[in-house]
């Protein structure tokens, strides 16, 4: 079964990065402007989709941020789960070691997995970016936000 699994070290301490991860104005600075909040599951709108990714919000703490995918759309991400493991980065105290997967891929989305691993990668990058920096740079502005915001 396929499955994506990035590390990076960001120069931010885990609060930061938690913050990053679990409060709308963080998830809006780097991921998608349309983020919103159902009871316990997070609504990621993006441009040309035709609903949002509906993630149910599992865990949200300073060691582990996990999600599972229960929405319908995409089809290829039902039951799949996305984490972000937070780590003292063992040389430096000032830093956070990030180790994000997106596991639970059923047969069949093999063509899929690719392109998403890629696009994580990107994500990765701008939350590091913003994590570090505070520059907001979201890679996804749908045109419309149907729903409320996180907090």
């Amino acid at each position: 079964m396929p499955e994506i699994a990035l590390q990076i070290d960001i120069a931010a301490s885990r609060s930061r990065l938690l913050a990053a991860l679990d409060t709308h104005d963080g998830l809006t600075a780097w991921w998608t402007t349309g983020v919103s909040r159902d009871g316990d599951d997070l609504l990621f709108e993006f441009p040309d989709a035709p609903e949002p990714f509906r993630l149910r919000r599992d865990r949200a703490d300073e060691d582990r941020v996990a999600w599972t995918s229960v929405g319908a759309f995409p089809p290829d991400w039902l039951d799949t789960t996305v984490t972000w493991d937070l780590f003292d980065h063992p040389d430096d105290p000032h830093r956070t070691r990030l180790l994000f997967r997106h596991l639970g891929w059923r047969p069949g989305t093999e063509r899929t997995v690719p392109m998403v691993a890629g696009t994580w990668a990107e994500l990765l990058v701008r939350l590091k970016d913003y994590v570090q920096s505070g520059k907001v740079q979201p890679y996804f502005v749908p045109r419309v936000h149907a729903h409320q915001p996180v907090d």
